[in-house]
Formats: structure tokens, C-alpha cells, sequence
């Protein structure tokens, strides 16, 4: 039961008289909801989360050489701006929908609310897939990326895959113990994170405009096409260079997040909807500005191809060792806040679904310890995480990450096709849609077609080939070099399919309410039509 303000007390005195607080309650119980989890964020804390998790640091350094091989200069000059600003119509979609519903349950709690609770089912399992993949792929990142830098800075101390796997599971065993003991401490790191990353991006582009002797000319940033990809260049502008757009894509996810901690966040029904869409927008800059000082420090460009176009090749033929050796380490800084933010934004999201009954054994993963921190589905999402990253351990033939690049996929489409289905849904409420504070009145109509066609496009494009060797019945076929995001995703959502029609859908229905009328009526709200039946 929510704490009643006093009329008569000095805000500034006792914090928790905040009016906000109480309006938060009454809103998360008009969604059917007590307020469990501990709300404590600012609204800065809320936006941090999310920019940690796109993290520039991270997916611009990471997948780099996704863009390098399929489109060169071309598709990361030209292609981030472009993709950017598809992303951030897609938030702009969002971020209405947060201001309505600020759940932890998020996405899929739009879902059901707008649709029905199979709407709801099948949004839940792909927004979990994503979470589960992105987390994966970002501590997976930061691990090749640790794994480099402990190579530059003595030569026996650098691995093969399978010692970039022991880092990897260490790092993950780190973020989930930092999630589960810092419950207070991960809002405090999240904020840092947001500094180090834009002091950290300022420093890496400064140290690449004034470190290199020599930089590109513009016609190359801008103009110069390659294609590593091994397909013919008569596939380049309709399918080797969309590839390379996964960069963009996969960089720009996560945003998310400011839904999934809308219930620990002070005013959610505002700031967690600002957080979201600003969140895209400075990243989109900010990536922007950093990838260009990538291009125009890429002067040997021989030496990047011949580390199929790791970012890192850049670093060590441009700077000192002394200057790749900091940008490196700025990196990895960064990504492992990334991480930890992944970790956090998985476990509410693992929290909220469990606690509708979406999940099997869900009673177990919706409970919260006595600090308010999901454990166990903290645990459980990081051991799933694990799983997913396995086949990391085996080497393509084709010498890039494929199986890295595969759980990228997973992670974008994931996540984007869990967007795409309240999107959706939002544009066929139409006028019946009840808006929060922060609306997009009646833009919506042509934003949410745009975000619509821009995720049906992208989700086809990252389930194909990357690689000739991973097209099935070629001659040069390799299971190591397949994309195996379609398998994964396919696989899963057969069972979860299977058991929606063998069973769910005759007890599923969406989201639960957690508290009486009469809890309610103390609170002073009105219950939200549809806000669930009682758990």
C-alpha cells in the first residue's frame, strides 16, 4: 500500500513525501500492480539505462566490421544516419505507448492491454529472447574486446576462443552478482555510465583526429564500396549492403529498458517516455560522430581487411601503441557498464512476465528479496545468456564472428518484431488509444507505418546468409558459418507457439492484478479497463 502524502510536510525535508510518488503508485495500480520493486530512479537514471545499453562504446566498436565487409564506408557513413532516423521513429512510437502504460512488463504488457493476451504471449517470449540475446552478445563483445587489450598489452596474455569464452562467462557472473547485491548501487553506476560514455566517445575521437600522421579524404568516408562478404558484387546494393546495416540496427537497441524500469523510476509516465526517444537521438549523433573518426583514421586499409575488418585493426595501424592501447581500454569501460545494464533491464522484463504467469516455474522467478531485487530471474537470465553464446566456442571458416554476428540477429529481431506487435496494435486503436502525458497526438498514424514496414524489412534481411559458406546446398556449405539466428528463433517459437495452442491459451489471459479494489480505492485511482484478472 502506497504511502498517503501529507499535505502539511516540506517536501524537500522528508523525500519521500514527494506527490509523484503516490501518483506513480496510483497509476501502476490502475494498471492492477502494487508497487513492489523499490522506486527509487530519477528520471536521468531512467534515460541512462537506456543510453548505457545502446552503448556507442559498444556496438560501433563490436560490430564494426559487419558494415566494414558488407558495404564498407558507404554503409556505416551513410547507412547509420539513415537507420538512426528509422530507429528513432520506432521510439517516438514507444514512447507514447510507455507514457501510457508505464509497467515493467513494458512491451508485452502493451501487447496484451491493446490486444489480446496471445498478442501479449508471443510479444513477452520475443522481447525475452532479445533481452537474453543482446545481453549475451554485449558481454561476449566486451570479452573479445578485454581479450584484445590484454593481447596489446603483453603478447602471452591474449586467447584463443575458448579463453575469450572464460572471460565472457566471467564477466556475465560479475554483472549478475552486481545486480543482485548493488541493487542500489547499479542507478549510481548507470549514471556514471552515461558520463563515461560521452567524455569516453570525446576522447576517442579526439585521440583519432589528432593522433594518426595522416587521415582519409572525404570521397573515401563517403563513396568507397567493399564487399568482403564473399557474394558477388552484383549482390551489393540489394543484399550485401543491407547486411551491413545490422551495425546501425543492432547498436540502437535496448531502449527499451526505460519501460522495463518504469516502476522503479519517479514521474515513469514522463521521463521514462524522454528517456526513451532521447536515448536514440544522442546515441544517433553521438555514433555518428565517432564511426566518421573510425573512416577517416582507416588509412591502411589492407590491414583492416586482413582482420576482416575489426575496428581494432584501425587503432593499431593509425596510433601509437600507447594511444590504441586507451581507446581500447575506453571501450571495454564502457561495455561492461553495457552489459550490466543489459543484465538489469532483462530481469525486470523476466520479472514482470514470470509474474503474469507467462514463464514456466513462474512463481519462482517473479519473487523479489527483501531489497526488492529479482534474483532469480536475474539468475536465470544470465544462465540463459550462457546457453545462447555456446556455439561462440567454434571457429568459421570464413574467419569473422559468425556465430557473434547470428546472436546479434537474435537480439535485433528479436526485440524489433516484440516492438513491432504494440506498434501495431496502437495503429489499429486508432482514436480509441487513451494517451499518456507525452503523446504524438496525430502523427502516430504515419510514424507507427513507418516503424511497421522499417522492422518487416529488417527481420527478413537479418535471418539470411552471412556468408556464402552458411547458404544451405552450396558448395562450399559450412554449419560453422551458418546464421543460426533462424534456427534459434524458429526453434523457440515452435515450442512457444506449440504450447500456446496444446495449452496456454486456455489459462493465459495477460496480465494479472496484484492488489483489491479496496487496496485501490486507499490509493485513490480507478481501475484501468483491461488491466487484468487477479492473480
Amino acid at each position: 500500500m502506497a504511502r498517503q502524502p501529507d499535505p502539511h510536510a516540506d517536501p524537500k525535508a522528508d523525500p519521500h513525501a514527494d506527490p509523484r510518488l503516490d501518483d506513480d503508485a496510483r497509476r501502476l495500480a490502475e494498471l492492477g500492480y502494487k508497487q513492489e520493486l523499490d522506486r527509487s530512479w530519477s528520471g536521468f537514471s531512467n534515460f541512462a539505462i537506456s543510453f548505457s545499453i545502446i552503448s556507442i562504446l559498444s556496438g560501433c566498436f563490436t560490430t564494426f566490421g559487419q558494415a566494414w565487409n558488407n558495404g564498407g564506408p558507404v554503409a556505416i557513413a551513410w547507412g547509420w544516419p539513415i537507420i538512426a532516423g528509422f530507429i528513432l521513429v520506432i521510439g517516438f512510437c514507444m514512447a507514447e505507448l510507455v507514457s501510457a502504460y508505464p509497467t515493467a512488463g513494458g512491451i508485452y504488457w502493451w501487447a496484451a492491454r491493446m490486444g489480446r493476451p496471445v498478442h501479449g504471449w508471443f510479444t513477452g517470449w520475443l522481447n525475452l529472447i532479445g533481452l537474453v540475446a543482446v545481453t549475451a552478445s554485449v558481454d561476449y563483445g566486451a570479452a573479445t574486446f578485454l581479450n584484445v587489450l590484454l593481447g596489446m598489452l603483453n603478447e602471452d596474455w591474449g586467447g584463443d576462443l575458448g579463453f575469450v569464452f572464460g572471460l565472457f562467462l566471467v564477466i556475465l557472473v560479475l554483472h549478475a552478482l552486481i545486480n543482485i547485491f548493488g541493487h542500489r548501487l547499479v542507478a549510481l553506476l548507470q549514471n556514471i555510465s552515461v558520463w563515461w560514455h560521452v567524455f569516453g566517445v570525446a576522447a576517442v575521437v579526439a585521440i583519432l583526429v589528432f593522433g594518426p600522421d595522416s587521415h582519409q579524404s572525404v570521397s573515401f568516408v563517403f563513396t568507397e564500396r567493399i564487399n568482403n562478404s564473399g557474394f558477388s558484387e552484383g549482390m551489393y546494393w540489394f543484399y550485401v549492403l543491407p547486411l551491413g546495416f545490422l551495425l546501425t540496427q543492432y547498436t540502437i537497441t535496448g531502449f527499451d529498458a526505460c519501460a522495463h524500469v518504469s516502476e522503479e523510476t519517479r514521474g515513469a509516465a514522463r521521463t521514462a517516455a524522454q528517456g526513451l526517444w532521447r536515448s536514440i537521438a544522442y546515441s544517433g549523433v553521438g555514433g555518428w560522430i565517432l564511426l566518421l573518426a573510425f573512416l577517416f583514421a582507416a588509412t591502411d586499409v589492407d590491414a583492416v581487411n586482413e582482420q576482416f575488418g575489426a575496428v581494432s585493426a584501425i587503432f593499431t595501424t593509425a596510433l601509437s601503441p600507447a594511444l590504441a592501447k586507451i581507446v581500447v581500454a575506453i571501450s571495454v569501460i564502457g561495455q561492461f557498464c553495457c552489459g550490466m545494464s543489459c543484465v538489469t533491464s532483462m530481469s525486470r522484463m523476466t520479472y514482470a512476465f514470470a509474474r503474469d504467469g507467462g514463464i514456466p516455474g513462474s512463481r519462482l522467478w517473479a519473487k523479489v528479496d527483501r531489497n526488492r531485487t529479482p534474483v532469480n530471474a536475474i539468475i536465470m537470465g544470465c544462465a540463459a545468456a550462457l546457453v545462447l553464446t555456446l556455439p561462440a566456442l567454434y571457429k568459421s571458416p570464413t574467419g569473422t564472428p559468425v556465430a557473434f554476428y547470428a546472436v546479434v540477429s537474435i537480439a535485433v529481431i528479436g526485440l524489433y518484431l516484440a516492438f513491432l506487435i504494440p506498434i501495431w496494435l496502437r495503429l489499429r486503436m486508432g482514436d480509441a488509444f487513451r494517451p499518456g502525458p507525452w503523446t504524438l497526438g496525430a502523427k502516430y498514424k504515419v510514424m507507427c507505418w513507418i516503424a511497421v514496414i522499417e522492422i518487416a524489412v529488417i527481420s527478413v534481411y537479418f535471418v539470411l546468409p552471412l556468408a556464402p559458406a552458411g547458404v544451405p546446398g552450396g558448395g562450399d556449405f559450412d554449419w560453422t558459418a551458418v546464421n543460426y539466428a533462424p534456427i534459434a528463433l524458429g526453434v523457440v517459437l515452435l515450442l512457444v507457439g506449440g504450447w500456446w495452442l496444446l495449452s496456454a491459451r486456455r489459462w493465459f489471459t495477460g496480465p494479472r492484478t496484484t492488489l483489491d479494489d479496496t487496496e485501490l480505492a486507499v490509493l485513490g485511482g480507478e481501475r484501468e479497463p483491461g488491466a487484468g484478472a487477479p492473480a
